[in-house]
């Protein structure tokens, strides 16, 4: 059997299109969602008609009970988690003097906090096994930082900090740990925008267009593979070359 894959936020966008690709490579999937359950049970569903093995899970991830039951369940289910993808995410553009702290630390909580609780879960049975492999998904934001997203770039900054650093902490232990930092994609996220937003940042993306989910998928999909099997500690940012 492949290896087990949890992907946190997949009951849309990135996250639905990252546990479709690994399953129907054959790998049992783990679909976590926290709000949206209807859509994740109804991927779950189709993936196990086509032939392959799937699990919807409700999980707060800010919540350490939740997410130690969540992964308690993959045991269950499947034996452990080989791959994790640390995709859940909120975000809201607003002006920085608009943000308040319970915002601030409510999405701190989702963004960081539950990247740290998921992590902490996987790690364990990951360094018995002496392999694994965890992919979190920060943001070109992450990197350069946007006007009215202090907050969420503030997240995703620390997203991929806490990669690279944890990156070399269980190296040794044959285990790697990589960011995908995507651009601009057409998701649910991003429906807050204009169409006249929309365009003018594909317009700045020298490809021309948004990013698909899909495209995100295969980086992630890449990433988790035997094929990026000396690579570690890295940020891959499939934006279209919206930044360099």
């Amino acid at each position: 059997m492949k290896p087990t894959v949890l992907v946190t936020g997949a009951s849309r966008g990135i996250g639905l299109a990252t546990a479709r690709l690994f399953a129907a490579n054959g790998h049992p999937t783990v679909l976590n969602y926290n709000c949206s359950r209807e859509p994740a049970f109804q991927a779950a569903s189709e993936i196990n008609a086509s032939g392959g093995m799937a699990i919807a899970v409700k999980a707060d991830v800010s919540e350490p009970e939740e997410v130690a039951a969540m992964f308690e369940a993959a045991n269950e289910q499947f034996g452990g988690v080989d791959i994790l993808v640390n995709n859940a995410a909120i975000a809201r553009q607003s002006l920085f003097t608009d943000v308040d702290y319970d915002e601030w630390r409510r999405t701190f909580s989702v963004n960081v906090d539950g990247m740290f609780l998921c992590c902490k879960a996987a790690l364990p049975y990951m360094l018995r096994g002496h392999r694994g492999n965890i992919i979190n998904i920060s943001s070109m934001w992450g990197q350069v930082g946007a006007s009215c997203e202090v907050l969420y770039s503030a997240t995703k900054a620390a997203v991929i900090g806490l990669t690279k650093a944890l990156a070399q902490e269980v190296g040794p232990s044959g285990i790697r740990v990589n960011c995908v930092a995507p651009g601009v994609i057409d998701t649910e996220m991003n429906s807050h925008l204009s169409p006249d937003d929309l365009r003018a940042l594909a317009d700045n993306t020298p490809l021309m267009r948004l990013g698909t989910p899909e495209e995100v998928a295969g980086a992630i999909y890449f990433l988790a593979s035997d094929n990026a099997s000396f690579i570690t500690g890295q940020v891959i940012c499939p934006n279209g070359g919206y930044i360099t």
